[in-house]
């Protein structure tokens, strides 16, 4: 969902779609101009590889456990942590027994992320 051109908007993730983005992971999106927000559901013992990219990202756990593996170390984190990613920094993760919900923000907005326009 993108804020257009309104001062503030306020949303419920109950609101927001959510879509599958691969095997065991749900997304859900809220974005501005320069900032996004996305909402990840993970089913149990999903793992993404590890990757990075120019954007800043702020993960807060909101549920679950999770091993993040970043600059080739690994950290156990769990609801109510918050990590951040600075821009090219290697990071991945691994969820753990129970499945976890992640809050992702990124700066600047992930333009991969976006809804395509429709042909």
């Amino acid at each position: 969902m993108n804020t257009g051109a309104a001062w503030a908007v306020r949303q419920d993730w109950t609101t927001i779609p959510s879509e599958p983005i691969a095997e065991g992971i749900a997304r859900q999106m809220m974005w501005g101009d320069r900032v996004m927000v996305c909402r990840l559901t993970f089913a149990p013992n999903v793992v993404t590889a590890v990757h990075s990219h120019p954007h800043e990202q702020i993960v807060l756990v909101e549920r679950g456990r999770v091993r993040f593996t970043v600059e080739g170390r690994d950290y156990i984190a769990s609801a109510g942590d918050i990590i951040h990613f600075r821009s090219g920094c290697e990071h991945g993760a691994a969820i753990l027994d129970e499945g976890a919900v992640l809050i992702d923000i990124f700066s600047p907005v992930r333009e991969d992320f976006l809804p395509k326009p429709h042909q």
